[in-house]
């Protein structure tokens, strides 16, 4: 990869443009122009902001850049004030631009690590986009917030926390010595209105006659719709199914495995399978279960929905899980802490998260037998009345 010059400093588009020993030129959506040096600290990835590329030129910042790296061989962070060098301390915007390097690579979904990027370049880099990290407190964020908190309120929400994340990121590579008290902004705050969105879901009395009819009523490939299928008997995430791989299924003991890096909560998830969920997949194949139309891909994230709304239904994907809870609320015994981890929601309160040890496997089990009972009945009735015994 050719090295940059003064013209395509000069001229670059936005984005990142490697110049050769993990130092680059970052171009913001504005135009606005600094550098910054990505290297390995003790066994650590780092990242060090050069200064903006209009005071600093290609020369100056290749040099800068090389003394850098003598210092990071040596095991010393060249980003610390010493006795005759001043820390370099950069922008609210060129620190953005480093945390969001950094990291990015550790976020599951590509399209979150770019709206976390945009959504500050979009609400605070206008506003506080050029003044040193060291001088940003809770009257300038404030400066970013009050526009938009009440019109654009989980915006403002992702904002406010995105703002703290870089703040923090500042404090690590000590450009600043203190964090903002996050306390005080949200007093200085008006208080939101929020609004609890739900999932538009198909009432759990119209669900038998639903799958009953689904291949009439429903325009999709066959994959689809048993994935569709699968994912209402199994009561999982759409990406959960869509990106569901042999090798987690055990056919034998009826029993999907999801890793823990799958899982929205970060923790492995046994699902039992029930007979019904089981005859859907069949003989076990090799890659994703479910295959897209490229090979070896998975379905796509819209393959599911895409279906539904063809078929004019005001009803999503997810809805069927609060179709699911609704139904194990209304129609059954079983407690509510079974259907959450059926679910594989967080337990919110961290006393008892902290006790829990089991993971209710078997009165799950007899849980997922009861949904697929009543999926599969086609009159509007609770097949299974022994479970108002299941505590």
């Amino acid at each position: 990869m050719p090295k940059l010059n003064m013209s395509k400093v000069q001229t670059a588009n936005a984005g990142k443009h490697h110049d050769g020993d993990g130092l680059y030129l970052v171009v913001n959506q504005k135009g606005n122009r600094s550098w910054l040096l990505r290297a390995t600290l003790n066994s650590k990835r780092r990242a060090w902001g050069l200064g903006a590329a209009k005071n600093i030129g290609l020369a100056d910042v290749r040099e800068k850049a090389a003394e850098y790296r003598r210092k990071i061989r040596s095991g010393i962070n060249p980003a610390e004030a010493s006795k005759h060098n001043e820390a370099v301390v950069p922008t609210f915007a060129e620190t953005a631009e480093q945390a969001h390097m950094v990291k990015r690579d550790g976020w599951k979904n590509p399209k979150h690590a770019q709206q976390w990027i945009n959504s500050l370049r979009t609400y605070a880099f206008l506003k506080i986009g050029n003044l040193p990290i060291d001088k940003i407190d809770t009257p300038e964020m404030l400066k970013v917030l009050q526009p938009i908190w009440l019109i654009k309120e989980e915006t403002a929400r992702r904002v406010r926390q995105r703002l703290g994340v870089v703040i923090d990121f500042a404090v690590v590579n000590k450009w600043r010595s203190h964090r903002v008290h996050m306390d005080l902004l949200d007093d200085a705050l008006p208080k939101q209105k929020r609004k609890v969105r739900h999932h538009p879901a198909l009432p759990y009395e119209d669900l038998p006659q639903f799958l009953a009819t689904i291949n009439d009523t429903i325009t999709a490939s066959p994959t689809i719709l048993k994935a569709l299928k699968f994912t209402i008997l199994t009561a999982a995430r759409t990406a959960e199914v869509r990106l569901a791989h042999w090798s987690e299924i055990d056919l034998e003991a009826s029993t999907w495995t999801l890793p823990a890096g799958r899982m929205k909560n970060g923790k492995e998830h046994r699902v039992p399978l029930s007979g019904a969920a089981v005859s859907l997949l069949g003989e076990r194949g090799e890659g994703f279960i479910f295959k897209g139309q490229k090979e070896g891909k998975a379905l796509s994230d819209m393959s599911l929905l895409m279906p539904l709304k063809r078929a004019g239904l005001a009803i999503t994907v997810h809805g069927f899980r609060s179709t699911f809870r609704d139904w194990g609320s209304e129609e059954t015994g079983f407690s509510h802490e079974v259907t959450e981890m059926a679910l594989a929601h967080t337990i919110e309160n961290k006393v008892e998260a902290a006790y829990r040890r089991g993971d209710l496997f078997e009165k799950r089990r007899a849980l997922m037998d009861a949904w697929s009972a009543y999926c599969n009945s086609r009159e509007n009735v609770v097949l299974i009345t022994n479970t108002k015994s299941i505590r």
